[in-house]
């Protein structure tokens, strides 16, 4: 497998905003009680006048920071995702949605890669409950350098924006210089016979698990569909027409995910070929270490590799 360097993807979040800061002069950041953990702390010091500490009262900071996107800001407002997300979701939608605000909801320690938070923080229903709302769009950076990059793009481009990132340390599987654009997917590998699309932490398994069935004499395409909404319908038409099979991997529930937009945009395409949502089944997880609770929710490289290969038997199948 491929020997990756390490880095944060809040980390990422951090440094983005830093330079952001240095840049413009409408960028505000929002926080409730956790700048140590979500690293706004390193904005904060640089801005002091700019950032706002808002106590951990979500919904008042999600308010508060749709008012300040109507004065002219553009704020980033930062919290856990299952409370940014979760817990103010009534207020994004009256406020932020609705309205059409431009701003920025960051999700921290999404995902079961939270660990030993335990179930009540691992935030594996936020993109679901983004992705439907109007004029929301939706982003999973895969690393340090796509969450700087996402960062940039939000902060000079009209919100509202959702993005997610994790707690723990994870592969850095893109470079500074690798080209990102918003809401096009990114072809990580080239591969015939299957197609696996990935997002965030998902993307490095998910690389491995190519890396797995190519020793086998399975030639898969890897691809990382970092915007979910808008999602990339060409690159799910191509991988369909071009591979015949499609596996989706997220640290996410199964039920409407990333999944769930690349199954509606496949189905409404007209050429629907057997695909596979791997993630998180209708269960809660347990506390304990991520590499664990990944190999509880059957979300590992060797997993999405067995799943792939499932898929093929459906493919050959289908074929005959």
């Amino acid at each position: 497998m491929a020997n990756w360097e390490m880095g944060l993807t809040r980390k990422g979040y951090a440094d983005g905003l830093v330079e952001l800061g240095r840049e413009t002069d409408n960028v505000v950041v929002l926080d409730a009680d956790l700048s140590q953990s979500t690293l706004t702390k390193f904005f904060a010091k640089e801005n002091p006048e700019r950032f706002f500490e808002m106590g951990i009262a979500e919904q008042g900071m999600v308010a508060t920071a749709a008012g300040l996107s109507q004065m002219g800001f553009k704020p980033f407002v930062t919290s856990y995702a299952m409370f940014v997300a979760g817990r103010s979701w009534e207020i994004v939608r009256q406020q932020i949605s609705y309205t059409n605000a431009d701003l920025v909801v960051a999700g921290a320690h999404a995902g079961i890669s939270v660990g030993k938070d335990g179930p009540t923080h691992q935030c594996v229903e936020d993109l679901a409950l983004m992705r439907v709302l109007p004029n929301m769009q939706v982003i999973v950076p895969c690393d340090y350098w796509e969450m700087k990059k996402t960062v940039k793009y939000c902060g000079t481009h009209r919100g509202p924006f959702y993005f997610r990132m994790t707690r723990e340390k994870s592969p850095i599987i893109t470079t500074e210089d690798e080209k990102w654009e918003f809401g096009k997917a990114k072809v990580m590998k080239e591969g015939t016979d299957a197609t696996i699309f990935s997002c965030g932490l998902a993307m490095h398994m998910a690389l491995e698990a190519g890396e797995i069935l190519e020793k086998e004499g399975i030639n898969t395409r890897v691809v990382n569909m970092h915007t979910i909404k808008p999602i990339d319908h060409d690159a799910i038409l191509s991988a369909a027409n071009e591979t015949g099979a499609i596996l989706t991997a997220e640290e996410h529930s199964v039920m409407g995910g990333f999944g769930s937009a690349i199954a509606e945009s496949l189905v409404q395409s007209g050429n629907p070929v057997p695909m596979k949502i791997m993630g998180l089944e209708d269960k809660y997880l347990e506390s304990g270490d991520p590499v664990d609770l990944f190999a509880q929710a059957n979300l590992t490289s060797a997993c999405i590799a067995e799943g792939v290969k499932e898929l093929l038997q459906k493919k050959m199948s289908k074929a005959v």
